[in-house]
């Protein structure tokens, strides 16, 4: 295995994990996310998703449906048949709370590994 090379941060080397690099990473989005595999089972939430669902702490390993009624089932399942034909992302809720989007993650040779939800308050900051 290869050793990466180190990362540096302000003049000071930091020897971290990838995966210990990606977690800070996303959770420094400062947004609710949520990494979803093509199972539908909530596989990572982020720190601020910890704060935004709650509880948290128990989502993950858990089915993304567990925690929606039956519309909301029914768009996810239509949103992710979308992003497996190659679909990018669509936005699945608008509204005066929040804006949310379902996004493709995808290998690099371009299957469909899950999605991810995120989140950010309308543009006019209500």
């Amino acid at each position: 295995m290869r050793c990466p090379a180190p990362i540096v941060f302000r003049e000071k080397r930091c020897h971290m994990s990838r995966e210990a690099l990606f977690e800070a990473f996303i959770d420094s989005i400062g947004q609710p996310f949520m990494f979803v595999d093509n199972d539908h089972m909530i596989r990572y939430v982020n720190g601020p998703g910890l704060e935004y669902y709650r509880p948290g702490e128990e989502l993950t390993g858990r089915s993304i449906f567990d925690f929606h009624n039956e519309n909301s089932c029914r768009i996810i399942r239509e949103v992710h048949a979308a992003l497996q034909a190659g679909e990018e992302e669509r936005m699945i809720t608008d509204n005066q709370k929040h804006r949310a989007w379902m996004r493709a993650v995808r290998a690099l040779d371009g299957s469909l590994l899950g999605y991810f939800e995120r989140y950010e308050r309308p543009a006019d900051g209500n």
